[in-house]
Order: structure tokens, then C-alpha cells, then sequence
């Protein structure tokens, strides 16, 4: 099934989105002061584990469905659903992408990859990205693009608030949309915070025949 490959790549690891895609413009004081982007970061803060569905739309209409399991710092792995020959796992210093189909591994820096503001607890997101106009009060949409490298493409974060939630704020997905305007989507469900996750979920089976790896 290769035509799922590239698909999978700008949407979360692709080298065309490398250098962190959530860099936006230097800050003014407007963007350091919004609410909405301090909640955000008071959300990313609390949140230390994640687990969650995930629903995949990609450019070309295909959609694809699976699990997310996320643990920081650099921890992720997506699950495809069966007959989908790929995985995506954080291993902590690097996002890996598996092509069981062609036996084929590529990595990528977690912190060069546009999820690394799921990732990484460190980042000051007040510096990197800012809040967008949403036509629902109860939606926060956060953007970022590296305005020296606009062919790394953008991204596009949506959090719905929530007073359950940590930090108030239920992330609800995001859109990556790269240099040739091909957008892609993930909708998260059954979203859990905070839960025990077995460091095994992050490991994987390498299809070059080396073993498993961790």
C-alpha cells in the first residue's frame, strides 16, 4: 500500500517539515500576553502522557484510522490500523518512521518535526507560535511556520476548551499543510490524560532484520 507512505510523511515526519514547523514570526508583546496562548502552554505543561483514536484524512481523501500513545519528553507511537504496513515512533531523541512493506526505517529529530510541541515540555511556545481567530469561542487554534523557511510547510493546532481538561484545554488535533499545499488532518477521540503507559509501546521491530529496537 504504498500510496500511504508519503501521506504519513508530511503529515508527521517528513524532511520537507524538518526545523521546527511550529517557529513563527519573532514575538510582539500581544502574542506573549494572549490568554488563549498562555492556556495552551499551561496545557502542554500538565499533560505528561496521552492516549488517544486518531482519524487521518490526507490530501488525497484517504483516511486512515489508529491509536496515538504519547509520553514526554519525545515519546510517541502511532498505530495504524491493520493492513497498513507503517509505524511512527518516538523514541525520545528521534522520530522514526517504519515501511514494513519495504523494509525501510527513516528518522528525523523529535525536535525537528512539527511535533515536537506535543513533545517537548520544555518549549516556550509564546515564542514560537500564535494564536489564531476562530469563528467558535469554545475552539483555540494555534499556528506556527518558520518564517526564514516557508518551504518547511505550517501547522495548525486545535484545542477545544474544556474545564475537565488539563489546563482547561482538550487538543482536539491538528493540520499540517506543506509546501505544495497539500493539507493534511488528524482528529483525535477518546482522548485520556495522564495514564500509565509501558515503556514496550514505544518500542519496535526493526524489518531489516536487526532485531527489536528501543
Amino acid at each position: 500500500m504504498p500510496l500511504f507512505r508519503p501521506a504519513l510523511a508530511f503529515a508527521l515526519v517528513s524532511a520537507p517539515l524538518a526545523a521546527p514547523a511550529l517557529l513563527a514570526a519573532t514575538p510582539t508583546a500581544e502574542t506573549a500576553l494572549s490568554p488563549d496562548l498562555a492556556q495552551v502552554q499551561a496545557h502542554l505543561r500538565a499533560v505528561s502522557t496521552m492516549t488517544a483514536d486518531f482519524v487521518q484524512t490526507n490530501h488525497n481523501g484517504t483516511t486512515l484510522t489508529g491509536t496515538l500513545q504519547l509520553r514526554k519528553p519525545g515519546r510517541v507511537r502511532f498505530q495504524y490500523q491493520k493492513g497498513v504496513p507503517l509505524l511512527v515512533v518516538g523514541d525520545g531523541k528521534a522520530l522514526i518512521m517504519v515501511d514494513y512493506q519495504v523494509k525501510q526505517v527513516s528518522r528525523w529529530p523529535v525536535g525537528n518535526t512539527p511535533l515536537s510541541l506535543l513533545l517537548d515540555p520544555d518549549k516556550d511556545i509564546q515564542r514560537y507560535a500564535h494564536i489564531l481567530p476562530s469563528d467558535d469561542p469554545g475552539i483555540v487554534l494555534v499556528a506556527g511556520q518558520d518564517m526564514k523557511h516557508r518551504e518547511y510547510g505550517s501547522i495548525t493546532v486545535a484545542f477545544r476548551r474544556s474545564p475537565g481538561a488539563p489546563g482547561g484545554l482538550m487538543l482536539e488535533g491538528w493540520t499540517v499543510l506543506d509546501a505544495q499545499n497539500n493539507r493534511t488532518t488528524v482528529r483525535l477521540g477518546n482522548q485520556r490524560f495522564n495514564v500509565s503507559i509501558d515503556d514496550s509501546a514505544f518500542r519496535w521491530t526493526d524489518p531489516r532484520g536487526v532485531g527489536p529496537r528501543r
